[in-house]
């Protein structure tokens, strides 16, 4: 009987270490360079995927083609002035028109950039003057909190020095009005550049090409007087506020030397605190409702035609009615006629904007506070041309 299990043991044994070896052959690869029969079946099926070849589908060309019209309307304005500036003309009699249109527009453009320059120097002088002037004011106004001498000779030489830096400041808008009149002389060569422009689609004896370089002509020229106009609201609303800063820190120097001749602060000038409620009463009136459609008007300006002179009347106008009440405001209303296509009714709107943001720039020439007037925009049926009507508040 031992035996019998001695050979059992042993026979079971054999059949283990076969089940070892196929396993081992199965999992290890062969020694021998012969690939095993087993992994070749097994490795068949990863080869399959990379020999399958997918269709791309024919709808992927479309959008593809429509990628250059896209990006060709996008630069459109590089494309304009890149044409801009190979303006070659054409021999025509159109085209010769063409070509003095294009000297004057790069004059105008050239006039227009030197202006923007002229107003970057005129700010930075004007930032670092103020600067200086506050920098010594707050020097003196700190000396005289704690107190000094009557008369201190430091106190009274600081004084004269902080005088001269505020009159600098002053001496800029002479120069701010300079440039405004410039600017506008360059905004009236503008428009009549433009009328000269869309006037001459009407000439005959014009080739294509000649048409094209309007078109171009016709779009410079209207960028260039937005820029024109951008820089004259900048101009009307820096010299209104730059006279208003200078005349209260004229104020305040004026109590300052009272301080330093007895030595002690006083604070800012008691004209300038009036002055502050009343603009903040102003502000707050210019909060109120706008015209109601059954107001009428203090004045309609209609511009049916080019170059319309309305200053003299308008000034008239807002004189008496200061007269009646000289704590009034204005609501500057731009009536734009709705009529024809959308594109017609939308050029129509900015065109009475534009010439709503121009009687706001001649009240401010006038005199009359920026904080007084109120703009507002609008589109009528019953309007023939772009207008304008200011309002009594």
């Amino acid at each position: 009987m031992k035996f019998s299990r001695v050979y059992t043991v042993l026979i079971g044994a054999a059949i283990g270490l076969a089940g070892c070896e196929t396993a081992d052959e199965a999992l290890w690869p062969s020694l021998s360079g012969v690939a095993p029969s087993a992994p070749q079946k097994a490795a068949a099926p990863e080869r399959k995927p990379l020999r399958i070849n997918i269709p791309e589908p024919k709808r992927a060309e479309t959008p593809t083609a429509n990628v250059a019209p896209v990006m060709a309307n996008m630069a459109a304005p590089d494309a304009s002035a890149a044409a801009l500036d190979s303006f070659q003309t054409t021999g025509t009699f159109v085209g010769k028109k063409v070509g003095q249109m294009h000297t004057d527009l790069r004059k105008l453009q050239t006039a227009v950039t030197a202006l923007n320059g002229r107003m970057r120097t005129i700010s930075n002088v004007n930032a670092a003057a103020s600067q200086n002037y506050h920098a010594l004011v707050a020097e003196m106004n700190g000396q005289l909190q704690v107190g000094t001498t009557p008369g201190n000779p430091v106190m009274v030489k600081k004084w004269n020095d902080a005088q001269q830096r505020l009159e600098a400041i002053a001496e800029s808008l002479n120069r701010m009005d300079t440039l405004s009149n410039d600017s506008a002389g360059e905004a009236g060569l503008a428009a009549w550049l433009l009328d000269s422009v869309r006037a001459t689609f009407a000439l005959s004896g014009a080739v294509d090409e000649d048409h094209r370089q309007l078109r171009i002509l016709e779009d410079e020229v209207n960028r260039t007087i937005v820029l024109i106009d951008r820089l004259l609201n900048e101009l009307s609303e820096d010299i209104s506020r730059q006279s208003t800063y200078v005349g209260n820190e004229r104020r305040n120097m004026t109590t300052m030397s009272l301080a330093v001749k007895n030595g002690e602060l006083y604070g800012t000038s008691l004209v300038n605190r009036a002055f502050a409620q009343s603009q903040a009463l102003a502000s707050a009136a210019s909060q109120s409702a706008g015209p109601r459609p059954g107001d009428r008007a203090l004045v309609v300006i209609r511009f049916d035609r080019p170059n319309v002179n309305y200053q003299q009347a308008l000034y008239n106008a807002v004189s008496r009615a200061l007269e009646r009440k000289p704590t009034a405001s204005f609501d500057i209303l731009a009536v734009s006629p709705q009529r024809g296509s959308p594109a017609q009714i939308a050029l129509s709107g900015t065109q009475a904007k534009r010439d709503a943001e121009g009687v706001l720039r001649a009240l401010a020439d006038m005199g009359l506070p920026p904080n007084r007037v109120k703009l507002s925009s609008s589109a009528s049926p019953n309007s023939e041309s772009n207008e304008v009507h200011i309002f009594v508040r």
